[in-house]
């Protein structure tokens, strides 16, 4: 019979691979990632390959967010001519709230939401464990940078 001990360790190990394993890296493809938009339909995130996307975790309690939808808001007025799509992904676990917030941060962009907070499950596939949180896909739907500057994202749009 194991010890307690070795089956704790074991099983530690098992979860640890499995955390690695759900976060995207570099290169890694659009996830698998069906949400409902603020009007209530169902969207895709892979349906947006083709673009430079930027895919923004936030919520409407987090005041960084949106200090940072500010910002995005310019972005996305300033190149979304130029093949450029913002997908935004909310945690709110309050759908008012989160209505609320795109309205007021007059959000024109794609808006998610995975109401189960930090435990939503596109959170926990991106590794999103901080908001805001970024990560910025090519045409051909791979990762190319993780919390992306906005030099990185021009960059991305000159290619």
């Amino acid at each position: 019979m194991k010890s307690i001990p070795t089956v704790v360790m074991a099983m530690m190990l098992v979860l640890s691979v499995s955390f690695a394993n759900a976060q995207l890296k570099i290169n890694d493809t659009f996830p698998n990632v069906q949400l409902l938009n603020n009007q209530n339909s169902l969207t895709q995130l892979h349906s947006f390959k083709g673009k430079i996307v930027l895919v923004d975790f936030w919520a409407s309690w987090c005041a960084p967010c949106r200090l940072t939808n500010k910002k995005l808001v310019v972005m996305y007025n300033k190149y979304k001519s130029k093949n450029f799509e913002i997908v935004g992904i909310s945690i709110d676990t309050d759908k008012a709230k989160w209505l609320k917030a795109i309205e007021k941060d007059k959000l024109k962009h794609t808006q998610l939401i995975d109401p189960k907070g930090f435990d939503a499950q596109s959170a926990i596939l991106f590794g999103a464990e901080t908001l805001p949180a970024s990560y910025l896909f090519d045409t051909s739907g791979k990762l190319v940078a993780i919390n992306p500057t906005e030099a990185q994202i021009i960059a991305q749009l000159k290619k």
